[in-house]
């Protein structure tokens, strides 16, 4: 496979080097694939000028038809260049290849969506009274900034993207230095997109938070879209908040999966096992809090462990795995720390899983999956996002304790129902204060529909119809028919 060794940052339509290079290294190996240009705050600088000019000189604001033009072509060529974009994210991000082909895969209805967004997204007009009309216009927000995180940088940058480009604003977006040649092929490919007049896109890797800092300082960027940890999330608000800056934030999340004694526990384990491994755990939606009603409870407890102690971790590079390595070694202590704290508190392991001790992996970021019952539910195992493949075990008897654990959070991201009553998980699904349900189902994210967070798991919403509200400004036109009498 082709790497780019030397990735660099596009703005204003052109590569950009720095004289700071950063490695780029394999979490499977530890291995150098090679380096990028570490963006500073002075890139950052002249990405939002590029961005602002773009946004006052070029057409792209007032061209609806060639923003939905763009968005269609930008999907035919990650269409075009998918397994090439796979290859690459599982090389530098982890993912075993089938999950890396799947994020890649969303990239293109994402797109297509939005640009049918860019031809139907209108606004409103009344006859308030006989003679005297008002309408009410979307207008685009001006440059956006968007901060990516390196869990799935390609489909979340893209979720991003795809609206803030239909809603007519022009872009500057942060990507994180852990995925950088992925991030550089990104670009690459945008790069080649002759409906884009420069400046619309501009797109930076860095390793630290100066460039980011500097989107949430600007006066010239007025929106951000922000995608990472809630205690970054906070960060970012509390320093923009002195410019009254728009802020749409995904943020942490601690997914109960709650499992009735009539749920159908042959189609729960595999969708159950994934919840918990998918990504190394390194998902926001992860599901973290396996909630079970006693009655099934000893059944799923055995079952589940038994699938979680067979999961067979290893390289992307290996067909054979079934799940990869964590970002970094660094990632790898961090998880660690919290399940021993854990186990000290008094959580029982049903499966320890952990670091693994052969010496193929060893070189590594792996961590074997990792599954606690506990029966306090205030432990920080439980209240506090994990980021990597261990999951909390908890026994509940009826509805209201189960509704009562799953809202015993500071979280409110999603939640999973299993059960084959009729009634039950739309009367639970009620009750669970997220932002996301599924019913015997986990991860069904369609881009039709709004996807975001309750409580601590952030503010606005991304996909559907309310993707475009964070990159637009509502304006009022009054008007009286023959002027002024």
């Amino acid at each position: 496979m082709k790497h780019l060794p030397n990735a660099m940052n596009w703005i204003n339509g052109a590569w950009c080097d720095s004289a700071n290079r950063v490695p780029s290294i394999n979490p499977a190996t530890g291995g150098l694939i090679g380096s990028f240009a570490d963006a500073t705050q002075a890139d950052a600088k002249r990405a939002v000028a590029a961005a602002r000019n773009a946004f006052l000189h070029s057409p792209w604001r007032d061209d609806r038809s060639l923003r939905a033009r763009a968005l269609n072509v930008i999907a035919d060529r990650f269409e075009a260049r998918a397994e090439e974009l796979a290859q690459m994210l599982a090389t530098e991000n982890g993912k075993i290849l089938p999950e890396a082909r799947f994020e890649v895969s969303t990239v293109a209805p994402k797109l297509r969506y939005c640009s049918a967004l860019a031809l139907s997204q209108h606004g409103r007009a009344l006859e308030v009274r006989p003679g005297a009309y008002s309408m009410a216009l979307r207008d685009p927000i001006g440059v956006a900034g968007l901060i990516v995180p390196w869990n799935s940088p390609v489909v979340l940058l893209m979720r991003s993207l795809g609206p803030a480009l239909a809603a007519g604003t022009t872009v500057v977006a942060k990507m994180p230095g852990q995925t950088a040649q992925v991030n550089a092929l990104v670009a690459q490919i945008l790069s080649e997109i002759a409906e884009l007049p420069p400046g619309v896109v501009n797109i930076f890797s860095e390793s630290g938070i100066s460039g980011s800092g500097f989107l949430v300082e600007s006066p010239d960027v007025p929106v951000i879209s922000f995608t990472g940890s809630t205690r970054t999330g906070r960060a970012i608000a509390a320093a923009g908040a002195s410019r009254l800056k728009r802020f749409g934030l995904e943020l942490g999340g601690k997914t109960p999966m709650i499992v009735f004694n009539d749920a159908d526990l042959a189609a729960a384990l595999p969708q159950l096992e994934k919840a918990i491994t998918v990504f190394a755990g390194q998902f926001c939606m992860a599901g973290s809090r396996i909630l079970a009603e006693r009655g099934i409870a000893d059944r799923l407890r055995q079952a589940l462990g038994a699938r979680l102690d067979q999961v067979r971790v290893g390289p992307a590079s290996d067909p054979r795995s079934e799940m990869g390595p964590l970002i970094d070694r660094r990632s790898v202590a961090r998880v660690d720390a919290m399940v021993e704290k854990a186990l000290a508190e008094g959580a029982q392991a049903i499966v320890r899983g952990g670091i693994p001790r052969e010496p193929a992996l060893a070189a590594g970021a792996f961590y074997r999956p990792t599954l606690l019952e506990v029966s306090d539910a205030n432990l920080v195992i439980v209240q506090e996002e994990v980021f990597g493949p261990v999951a909390t075990f908890q026994v509940f008897e009826g509805e209201a304790e189960a509704i009562a654990l799953a809202n015993n959070s500071d979280f409110g991201l999603a939640a999973s129902v299993w059960s084959r009553d009729v009634d039950r998980p739309l009367r639970v699904a009620r009750e669970l204060q997220v932002g996301t349900v599924w019913i015997n189902d986990w991860a069904a994210i369609h881009d039709e529909f709004e996807e975001g967070g309750f409580k601590q798991s952030g503010i606005g919403r991304l996909n559907g119809l309310a993707s475009l509200h964070d990159f637009q400004e509502t304006k009022h036109i009054a008007l009286r028919a023959g002027g002024l009498r």
